[in-house]
């Protein structure tokens, strides 16, 4: 994590991976980031559908959580071989320790991170996210917070806190931090 007055060590890499919560706006984010340094933006929840032929929701309900997560590691291990790339992952992505390895090793990781307020309210009328299908949301976020945190605090680079302000005002925060850490624009 960046903080004023530390020394910084720096990472060169011309890749970047969003790590946060659901709901934090690694994608809005990420393609306004992607746009800004030229890199191509790719969703790897999108990715693992597309390969799928299937929604999370579905893949979720056949296969368990066990079987995305399977899923999720293939697909996260050939996105961050590429180069020049920006990659939103999903919330979970950190879960296993093998992607917290490829992404630290493979790029520069910017964890995004919000109040669990904000996460309702902009996940309140998606019922694509199967996690938070399975009971009382707020207590399934508090957990999943609980559990992930320290996870996106371990592999995270750059940590920012993404509030209700301008997504452009957020990527040019973004943008100055990566300059700190190495990060060299295509």
């Amino acid at each position: 994590m960046v903080t004023l007055g530390q020394p910084v060590m720096v990472k060169k890499s011309s890749n970047i991976f969003l790590v946060g919560p659901m709901g934090v706006g690694k994608t809005t984010v990420g393609r306004l980031l992607a746009r800004e340094l030229g890199l191509e933006f790719i969703d790897s929840d999108h990715e693992i559908e597309e390969k799928a032929g299937a929604d999370i929701s579905w893949i979720f309900d056949v296969e368990g959580e066990a079987g995305f997560r399977e899923r999720e590691h293939q697909v996260l291990d050939e996105l961050t071989r590429q180069e020049n790339v920006l990659i939103s992952t999903g919330g979970g992505a950190v879960l296993r320790e093998e992607n917290r390895r490829m992404l630290t090793a493979r790029g520069i990781v910017v964890h995004l991170d919000t109040s669990i307020e904000l996460q309702l309210k902009r996940t309140e009328k998606d019922r694509k996210r199967p996690l938070l299908q399975q009971g009382n949301r707020v207590e399934i976020l508090e957990r999943l917070r609980a559990e992930r945190q320290p996870l996106y605090e371990a592999v995270a680079d750059i940590d920012v806190f993404v509030g209700e302000g301008s997504s452009k005002r957020l990527v040019n925060g973004i943008v100055k931090k990566l300059q700190t850490v190495g990060f060299e624009k295509v």
